[in-house]
């Protein structure tokens, strides 16, 4: 298990436990996080899942994809460490995995 950390814009956090192999997004919904809808189920075909990865874990989150890429000019106030949770996959490795939520999406 890996623990993830989501920030919401209001700086209250949940912290759950995600299985490897299962996305940020995945891990945000079964736990009922707030803040992140995921409406089109995790098929990276909206941006109801944006999120802020943590400076210190943008390295060690892979690379955005260009469909990737293409649906976060969906999303509101994009950053450099913007990302669609549904594209990060979980590993070991990203046990303290640290997200922000964008206001939009309080």
């Amino acid at each position: 298990m890996a623990k993830i950390t989501y920030i919401q814009f209001d700086g209250s956090e949940s912290v759950v436990d995600v299985k490897p192999g299962l996305t940020v997004m995945e891990g945000a919904v079964k736990n009922n996080v707030r803040g992140i809808d995921a409406d089109c189920g995790g098929a990276c075909a909206c941006a109801t899942c944006h999120v802020f990865v943590d400076e210190a874990w943008v390295g060690k989150v892979g690379d955005k994809s260009a469909m990737e890429e293409s649906m976060l000019d969906f999303a509101e106030n994009v950053q450099d460490n913007s990302r669609l949770s549904c594209q990060i996959k979980i590993t070991e490795e990203l046990d303290g995995l640290v997200v922000r939520l964008p206001e939009s999406q309080h």
